[in-house]
Parts: structure tokens; C-alpha cells; sequence
């Protein structure tokens, strides 16, 4: 396969840093022409030094003066929004990596859709808020949309060949994090380090937090309803705590097809970086010679009710899910700050929801109104609470 030459967006993150670790492996295939981070910035320096992109940002001005302050080469550094925007339409990239967490990560990702850029996304939070918006936009510039995630990327494998009027379901495995089987409350008392203990997955706090709470699983069945064009009726979760089958297909004759593998994010990232062409990889293998054992189980969706809120948030359609993602943002950096607790995540959640009249066909600036309202009426809700 030709050199694909990388803007990564979010390079000192979990997906950032596993995504140059691909890099590594295949020196031959990829070139790193920009990188950008929020406020890291020795570990950016880090990078700069070893993979010499032509520019790297950091969002945080501050971070990145003293950068500048130390750095003598000759990649340029830059700064702010306007720079993390300059890394996601950079001339020299093809590829885009849009790796950040959250809401920052779509206007970025719109702009290198504007770019005519393609897009490994590992920012679910794009699609989950503007899918309307970011397809259509897709569509217009003939753009494709790689997943990263792995259950997206297990879809998509699945997919590989098959007519999309064959799919009955879309089946997403949740591992069920740390608290599988516990109730309500069980859950009343339990800290942020139970929560970033999660059985089977490395990954960044937040999403960690999201694993536990299943908002994680809800956000990614809109998402995959967006890059698959399937009904919410035809979108189902099935909890399975070893972590190897990573996503299913049941198509309309009854067959599952399945792709499985270790829990590891290389996987999945090269697999969106190489695409259509399948590259030697050094990961783990599995063993069949062992005994192995996969089980399946349906979601508690009483006591994790992230993943109804999802539901109904994206069959709602219009802003509502970027009101739940804009509140659980805020919600779970609440929590990881210790400011509340575990179950009031949701609540913060269904009250924001309730607090917005849905808009139909929202705009850009629609999408960033409605995720304001809900982060504000979050914080009120904390600082309330606190009260």
C-alpha cells in the first residue's frame, strides 16, 4: 500500500498513543505530518522529537509557550483552536485521526471533512452529536469514515462483501466494566478508583468512567446507528465480559457473523489505517489450544440507565443526543473530581434532557447552544448539590 501520511488529533491519549505505536511498527506505510494535544506538553515534545511532524499543536496556550521556550527544531508549533484546525486540514495529510475526547473533537473533525480529508474516527462523540451533520457533509465531499472503535471496526469487518438490506441486527458487546451484576445499591457508595478498574480494557479516565456507567455502550449505539444507517430497533448490546468478540451482524437468513480477538485498541486502529489492505502485525494471538469459555448476557438497563437515556436520546433524534453527551461530559468530570457521586451521573443526564425543547435538523451553532445549556444546567446541578 501507498505511505499514508497522518494528522493525529489527540496524540498523547490512549487511542493517540497506541495509533503511534502502529506507526512504529509499520515505519514504511505511515508518515506523522501533524500532532496535536490539549496540554501535554512534554509528552508532545516527546513525539516531535522522534516523529518530526511538519506541525504540532497544543489547544492550552500556556502549554504550548513553553514549548516554544524550550523547543529548537524545526516543527512548527502552534496553538489554540485555530491551530488544533490547521492539523486537522493540513496540506500534507491525507489521513485525519480524530482521537480526542468529546465534544472538543467535532469541529475539528468537521473541518477536515471540509478538507476532503479521510477520517479514522476514534472521536465517537462527532457522530453521536451531528451525525445528521457530519454524514451528510461526508457524502457531499466523497470522504470516507473509517472506525476505530473496536466495535464499530468489528462491524464494519462484518460487513465486508454484504448487502446492507441483508442486515437484520447489529449485535455490540459491552465487557459490562467493573460493576456487572451490581444493583442500584451496590452502586450508591462506589469511588472513582472502582470505577477505573475496569476487568478487561486500558483506556483514559472518562471513557473509563463511561464503561462503568454503560453510557459508553449507549453513545456508541448512536454512532453506529449513524455510520450504518440501521434503526434504533435494529441496534442491540449484548454484555460479554470476556472482551474477545467485539462486535456481531445477524443478517435477515439468520446467520452471526462475528470478529473476534484479544482486547487490544492496535487492532482496531490499524485495521482503520490500512484499510482495504490487511498488514503483519505483532499483536497477540489467541490460543485455541486453551480452554476458553464465551458468555453473553442482556444489559441491566434498570440499574445502568445510560444506556435507556441513549436510547431514547437518539430516537429522539434532533439536539437530545448532544444534550446527554454535553451532561454526561460534565457529569463525569464532576465525578472524577470528586464533586458527586456515581448514580448522580444519570440523574444529571435525564434532568438536563428534560430541560431542552428538541430541535429538528440542528446547525452547527445549534449543536454548540445545546451543548452549553446542558454542561451549565449540569454544574448548577453539582454546585446545588454541594450546597
Amino acid at each position: 500500500m501507498a505511505v499514508k501520511r497522518l494528522s493525529i488529533l489527540g496524540s498523547t491519549g490512549s487511542i493517540g498513543t497506541q495509533t503511534l505505536d502502529v506507526v512504529r511498527s509499520h515505519p514504511e506505510l505511515f508518515q506523522v505530518v501533524a500532532l496535536a494535544a490539549n496540554t501535554s506538553d512534554e509528552a508532545l515534545e516527546r513525539q516531535i522529537e522522534e516523529f518530526h511532524p511538519v506541525v504540532a499543536v497544543l489547544v492550552d496556550k500556556k502549554a504550548a509557550k513553553l514549548l516554544r521556550e524550550r523547543y529548537r527544531g524545526k516543527t512548527e508549533i502552534l496553538s489554540s483552536e485555530d491551530g488544533l484546525h490547521i492539523a486537522a486540514t493540513c496540506g500534507e495529510a491525507d489521513t485525519v485521526v480524530t482521537s480526542m475526547v468529546g465534544f472538543a473533537g467535532l469541529a475539528p473533525t468537521l473541518a477536515a471533512l471540509q478538507a476532503g480529508k479521510t477520517i479514522a474516527l476514534a472521536n465517537k462523540e462527532t457522530l453521536v452529536v451531528a451525525g445528521e451533520l457530519v454524514m451528510t457533509l461526508a457524502k457531499e465531499k466523497g470522504v470516507s469514515i473509517l472506525p476505530v472503535d473496536s466495535e464499530h471496526c468489528a462491524l464494519f469487518q462484518c460487513l465486508q462483501g454484504e448487502r446492507r438490506d441483508a442486515v437484520e441486527r447489529l449485535i455490540l458487546t459491552a465487557s459490562g466494566g467493573p460493576f456487572r451484576g451490581k444493583s442500584t445499591e451496590d452502586l450508591k457508595s462506589v469511588t472513582v478508583a472502582d470505577c477505573l478498574k475496569h476487568p478487561t480494557w486500558s483506556m483514559g479516565k472518562k471513557i473509563t468512567v463511561d464503561s462503568a456507567t454503560l453510557v459508553n455502550k449507549g453513545l456508541e449505539i448512536i454512532e453506529a446507528h449513524w455510520l450504518y444507517d440501521v434503526p434504533y430497533e435494529n441496534i442491540e448490546v449484548a454484555v460479554h465480559p470476556q472482551s474477545i468478540v467485539h462486535s456481531m451482524v445477524e443478517f435477515r437468513d439468520g446467520a452471526v457473523m462475528a470478529q473476534l480477538g484479544l482486547p487490544d485498541m492496535r487492532l482496531p486502529i490499524q485495521y482503520a489505517l490500512t484499510y482495504p489492505s490487511r498488514e503483519p502485525a505483532n499483536f497477540g494471538r489467541m490460543d485455541f489450544k486453551t480452554r476458553m469459555s464465551l458468555s453473553f448476557e442482556p444489559p441491566d438497563m434498570k440499574t445502568f440507565r445510560g444506556l435507556a437515556l441513549a436510547y431514547e436520546s437518539g430516537k429522539a433524534g434532533g439536539i437530545m443526543p448532544c444534550v446527554l453527551n454535553g451532561a454526561n461530559e460534565e457529569a463525569v468530570a464532576a465525578f472524577l473530581a470528586g464533586r458527586i457521586g456515581f448514580l448522580d451521573i444519570y440523574d444529571c443526564i435525564e434532568r438536563a434532557l428534560g430541560e431542552q425543547e428538541n430541535v429538528s435538523q440542528p446547525s452547527f451553532e445549534t449543536l454548540c447552544e445545546a451543548d452549553a445549556r446542558a454542561r451549565a444546567f449540569v454544574r448548577g446541578f453539582w454546585e446545588h448539590k454541594e450546597v
